[in-house]
């Protein structure tokens, strides 16, 4: 028995079923460590063969967040780590639990410029929670051991560095064991819970903003909300957790905004930030805070905090909620929800009518694939304008989740995400909505699907354009350009690729093309082509803004020529008054 071979059967003791990766050199005797398993249904690991290493971090990224366990992806020397990178980036900023197994090349070629050497106990370093190399076969096993370890504990990436010649050594005869291990759950002092009581109970506007931290909680914020008569907005990874089976739901805050969640926010006189590290500090009022939130680390960088409380969101509503006096004025809770309802109504209502002529608007689209996708599907967003558009149009209901580069922020994550999501759940229905920029990035990865006949339904965006560059563009007073890009055929891609697809230019088409892609034993692709100049509106819209997209409308007249603008101008005027921003 070789030490790659031990190293795998301590990935499988761990619960590990599968690795993403793109074989090569290096990476040789763990890929053929592997092989020599058996496969997850005879006790061991399967190999996935992605086109892109990339794709594999993301993957394995997506699969981490869905199940909560360990997953792990690889690359082979130089290139191959590199490669890793952006999805392990992600991953650590999604706190998802993934080893990386980063092959290097032979250990007495490390440090005299060998062919494809980089340092990759360098480069990792600011995308994991742990990063070691190894340097003999007993210490291999050892920081394979910590590194799992690391990542399930912190919630991040662990990243091994192991050179080829190292991993085909002969076993060892200590294996770590790894365990059955158990969670703790953090708890504040009485003290600390009371002083939280007292703020509530004396705060006349009492405002929740919840982030993915809220997780498992849901019941318990619902009825903080209810006692302290609390308007509750979320960030984009809290809606699955949070906006589901929630009368005091006002929306959504941040750039991919909607609703009155800001405006709620703004004017409390108490803000309790439960669960969330949200970045977009210009849209946090500076009223009276209290953030709740397990990573300690994370209190109080966005906004002033006036209590801080590093705790777990569920345990903290627990011994709060008894000491919680139910509000009988009611007066703010019930303006805010009523202007939610009346902004929601006018923009469900612009876009619920069934279009029969005309371009197709991506919000209609989204709309129509929130309506007959199931219960429990999966989506996965390009980062963009895709991401604004779930935002605002899926459903969540407690089953449904909802995965992107919510924090990372990288283009092209929602196709390799959804690989992971539907390896690690094949039952389940697996959406990516990707926008045509995104999937043409990493588009190699479509050939992983056909070859593993994944189940998974692509529903590309296509406007020929990169549409969140363009609206940045025109609201800061440029012209757009370098944006816009030939149109292309994805639905033919996709079908000399092995996939099912459709071509869909017409609205009425839609709801007949989602339903026949998600019924496929196999993978789809339900390209929509869509009207390149609707572009999102925020939740606020500053006078600067304003300015800069008139200027940006005034250059493009003159240099265009006015049909051009008028085309612009029209659809985002019908955009603007639908959420009342203008």
């Amino acid at each position: 028995m070789k030490l790659a071979e031990q190293i795998i059967q301590q990935l499988a003791e761990a619960g590990v079923k599968r690795i993403y990766g793109v074989v090569g050199d290096s990476l040789n005797p763990i890929v053929d460590a592997v092989r020599a398993s058996g496969g997850s249904a005879q006790g061991g690991i399967d190999w996935v063969h992605v086109r892109h290493e990339e794709s594999a971090a993301f993957a394995a990224g997506a699969e981490a967040q869905m199940t909560g366990e360990l997953a792990v992806c690889a690359g082979s020397c130089g290139p191959g780590n590199t490669h890793l990178i952006n999805g392990l980036y992600d991953a650590n900023r999604s706190h998802a639990p993934v080893l990386a197994i980063a092959s290097h090349i032979p250990s007495e070629q490390i440090g005299t410029s060998y062919f494809q050497e980089t340092h990759p106990e360098r480069i990792f370093e600011d995308c994991s929670v742990y990063n070691e190399m190894a340097v003999s076969a007993h210490q291999t096993l050892r920081i394979i051991n910590s590194g799992m370890r690391h990542a399930t504990t912190l919630r991040g990436v662990a990243v091994v560095t192991i050179p080829g010649d190292i991993a085909a050594q002969d076993a060892v005869d200590h294996v770590p064991a790894w365990g059955d291990h158990r969670a703790g759950v953090k708890t504040p002092d009485a003290a600390t819970v009371q002083e939280i009581a007292d703020r509530i109970n004396k705060a006349d506007k009492v405002s929740i903003f919840a982030g993915a931290g809220v997780a498992g909680a849901h019941d318990e914020v619902i009825a903080l909300a209810d006692a302290a008569a609390a308007p509750i907005g979320h960030s984009m990874r809290g809606k699955e957790f949070i906006q589901y089976d929630n009368p005091f739901d006002v929306g959504m805050t941040g750039l991919l905004g909607y609703g009155e969640a800001a405006e709620g926010m703004k004017e409390s006189d108490l803000m309790l930030l439960l669960g969330t590290d949200f970045p977009y500090d210009q849209f946090l009022p500076d009223v009276q805070t209290i953030q709740i939130d397990r990573a300690g680390e994370v209190l109080g960088r966005r906004t002033n905090v006036d209590l801080l409380v590093e705790a777990d969101v569920k345990a903290t509503l627990e011994a709060l909620l008894p000491l919680v006096e139910r509000k009988t004025n009611r007066r703010f809770l019930k303006k805010l929800l009523k202007k939610n309802e009346t902004i929601m109504n006018k923009v469900v209502g612009a876009y619920s009518k069934k279009p029969t002529r005309g371009k197709i608007h991506p919000e209609y689209a989204t709309a129509i694939l929130d309506e007959v996708a199931a219960e429990d599907a999966i989506f996965t967003a390009d980062t963009g304008m895709c991401n604004v558009w779930t935002a605002r149009y899926i459903t969540p209901n407690g089953k449904r989740r909802l995965l992107g580069s919510f924090l990372h922020g990288s283009m092209a994550n929602a196709m390799p995400m959804a690989l992971g999501a539907q390896f690690s759940h094949p039952d389940r229905q697996v959406i990516s909505v990707s926008g045509d920029g995104g999937l043409s990035m990493m588009l190699g990865d479509i050939l992983t699907a056909s070859m593993y006949n994944l189940p998974l339904t692509i529903v590309v965006f296509n406007n020929s354009t990169l549409g969140m560059v363009k609206l940045e563009q025109l609201v800061q007073g440029f012209e757009d350009y370098g944006v816009d890009v030939p149109l292309v055929n994805y639905a033919e891609i996709a079908t000399a690729a092995g996939f099912q697809a459709q071509r869909v230019e017409k609205p009425k088409q839609l709801k007949a093309a989602y339903e026949k892609a998600l019924k496929h034993n196999g993978p789809s692709l339900v390209e929509v082509i869509t009207d390149p100049n609707a572009l999102s509106m925020p939740p606020e819209v500053e006078a600067s803004q304003i300015v800069g997209f008139a200027t940006s409308l005034s250059k493009i007249a003159l240099n265009r020529g006015a049909a051009e603008t008028v085309a612009m101008a029209r659809s985002n005027l019908r955009n603007a008054s639908a959420w009342r921003q203008f």
